[in-house]
């Protein structure tokens, strides 16, 4: 079903497929560690068991419809004060597989969820490896509902909802390698710039009054943007305050 990409320099060029495993980012993780993941491996799986999201968070994908995978790259070039470009590069790349297959709204919901309409269509975990100040490897890890059409939490959507069709797993994924290749040689070219502004021009919320939770208090806020260190910029009052992933979650 997943073929080497054809049109990629490198992601996707060493491809290991399981029927199934525990999570796609350990078993990347653990080829990493013995020294056997060139940048561009890529882990894929029709059947993860213990997915892992964000926040500690589970990710639950049906058996064989969608897409759950990690990609190993090797940013040594990024500082770590830089390295939430690493979700901001993730995070357009799945979206912009998204607007490959469906013509609607779609948006990034800090820190790296992708919208469709108002439904989480995809969500990304990325997990680095450190060397004093730059980041020896990351593995990023990616769920894309594609063909689930039922889901435990009303919120999620998929291409498939959002398109009244079906589309072969196999083409999606090549077109995801592609698209996180091109976002991610922007990243190498050292073009943080252009891909923060493209990152804020689809930022979900901004520039909108939400409700959220912090500090044990629920309020309400404008998202004005992220910060250098990729933490969440909120207005409340007149005072804008910056949040961690672990500070702060959104209400609506």
């Amino acid at each position: 079903m997943y073929k080497i990409p054809a049109r990629t320099l490198f992601t996707g060029k060493r491809l290991i497929y399981v029927p199934e495993c525990h999570s796609t980012n350990d078993l990347a993780t653990q080829i990493l560690d013995q020294s056997l993941a060139h940048e561009g491996t890529v882990v894929i799986t029709d059947r993860q068991l213990r997915g892992r999201g964000q926040r500690g968070n589970a990710w639950v994908s049906a058996d064989y419809l969608n897409i759950t995978l990690s990609v190993v790259l090797r940013p040594t070039f990024l500082s770590l004060q830089d390295q939430f470009y690493l979700n901001i590069v993730a995070s357009l790349a799945v979206r912009d597989t998204v607007l490959q297959f469906v013509s609607v709204p779609a948006f990034v919901k800090w820190p790296n969820d992708v919208i469709a309409r108002n439904g989480k269509i995809a969500g990304i975990l990325i997990e680095n490896q450190l060397h004093k100040s730059s980041i020896q490897a990351s593995v990023v890890g990616i769920g894309l509902n594609v063909n689930q059409t039922a889901f435990d939490i009303p919120s999620a959507t998929s291409l498939a909802l959002q398109a009244g069709q079906l589309f072969d797993n196999g083409v999606v994924f090549e077109v995801l390698m592609e698209c996180l290749e091109a976002r991610y040689l922007v990243l190498r070219q050292g073009k943080l710039n252009l891909l923060r502004q493209a990152y804020y021009d689809v930022l979900y919320g901004r520039g909108e009054i939400r409700r959220f939770a912090a500090g044990g208090r629920e309020f309400s806020g404008t998202i004005t943007g992220v910060d250098a260190l990729g933490q969440l910029q909120v207005d409340s009052g007149g005072t804008t305050t910056s949040y961690s992933m672990q500070e702060i979650r959104y209400l609506n």
